[in-house]
């Protein structure tokens, strides 16, 4: 009985086997129908996150100007009129920029001609891949040096468009932090001291509104109003301070919870483009590091220039390029054409590399033997 059951499991191995089977291939497989689900819905709800990105952006503004331009108006018009400058200044870069990053697109290997360097073909386009080109699930093509695919963009961030979006994630945590900064105060006095202001360090008691007395004996005689103007006035004064403070607090929420996730993640991008890898690249790097570790072996990233270089590169301050280009909204285009790219190992000058896609340099990760000491 034991041989037979040996040859029972024998033959259905041979019908099943497969070599790649693994636990995280068995894991791929039972997730895939949740895959399936985050790519079509993403794309499905593309175009509500891009609208929801728009609709809060634009109410924090107009709480700004409806709440934060008369409080500092009134405090020195001199100082508005320089904050005005500044968050207009942020403000646009931030439109444009993310107006940029979610129109323009990321790139794609041409169909109807050849590509110079292929690093591998896609197994879903079925079609050669240049260095660096990933495949895209919810846009279903391949991406031309891929980071990742943005909800809130509805748009993949790649060749064409990564500047733009690492762009508008600073300016908007600069906007954000430049309404926290000159919108503490008016916080701090609508909300915690509830209206009351302080005037020379003693707060300032509002005006009490009431109906006038008359004295007559010692006692006082309340003389009533035949209307009712002062209650009316007083509920529509304290309707505005409710809706001021809701505001207020709507406002401070959103601009939290915006840094926070968005602080977060142009740091993590300023990392990457320091490193000269996208977050995939950063991935790939990881696995291929720890394997060539423990052969002995020292893995070297191909298109790290180095922090200087790499940030010039990324931002493309080439060619007569200077940081006037980061302050006032560019389009200028990224450098080269997104199928080839210069290395480390290639030979080439500092302004061949202003040209980049045009060199025949072969991209792709490269290991280099190194004894360890």
């Amino acid at each position: 009985m034991q041989r037979r059951w040996s040859m029972v499991k024998l033959f259905f191995n041979t019908l099943t086997y497969n070599y790649f089977v693994d636990q995280s291939y068995i894991a791929d497989t039972l997730m895939e129908p949740m895959f399936w689900f985050v790519d079509n819905f993403t794309k499905v709800l593309g175009p509500f996150f891009v609208f929801s990105v728009c609709s809060l952006t634009l109410s924090v503004v107009f709480i700004a100007y409806w709440i934060g331009l008369p409080h500092w108006w009134n405090k020195s018009p001199s100082a508005t009129i320089a904050l005005l400058i500044l968050g207009n200044w942020l403000f646009l870069n931030i439109c444009f920029h993310f107006y940029m990053a979610a129109a323009t697109s990321p790139g794609y290997p041409p169909e109807d001609t050849l590509i110079p360097e292929a690093v591998s073909i896609c197994k879903k386009c079925i079609s050669p891949k240049p260095p660096r080109t990933h495949h895209c699930s919810v846009c279903n093509k391949c991406i031309l040096k891929m980071d990742h695919h943005c909800p809130w963009l509805n748009n993949c961030v790649g060749f064409g468009n990564h500047r733009y979006f690492f762009m508008y994630m600073v300016y908007m945590c600069l906007g954000v932090i430049f309404l926290i900064i000159f919108g503490f105060e008016i916080a701090y006095v609508e909300v915690w001291l509830d209206g009351e202001e302080y005037e020379d360090g003693d707060v300032k008691e509002e005006e009490i509104i009431g109906h006038p007395v008359r004295i007559h004996n010692s006692v006082i005689i309340p003389v009533m109003d035949s209307g009712h103007g002062n209650s009316s006035f007083i509920k529509a004064k304290s309707e505005t301070r409710d809706w001021k403070q809701t505001a207020i607090i709507y406002a401070a929420l959103i601009s939290t919870a915006v840094l926070m996730a968005l602080g977060s993640l142009s740091i993590w991008h300023g990392r990457l483009i320091t490193n000269g890898e996208t977050s995939i690249e950063a991935h790939i790097n990881r696995a291929e590091t720890k394997r060539l570790a423990a052969e002995n072996r020292i893995y070297r990233n191909p298109y790290n220039f180095g922090p200087r270089k790499n940030w010039r590169l990324f931002l493309g301050l080439v060619g007569g390029r200077t940081w006037l280009c980061l302050v006032i909204p560019s389009p200028h285009k990224p450098l080269g054409n997104g199928l080839t790219w210069a290395t480390i190992h290639s030979e080439e000058s500092e302004e061949e590399l202003t040209q980049v896609g045009s060199s025949e340099s072969k991209g792709g990760f490269v290991a280099k033997n190194l004894k360890q000491p």
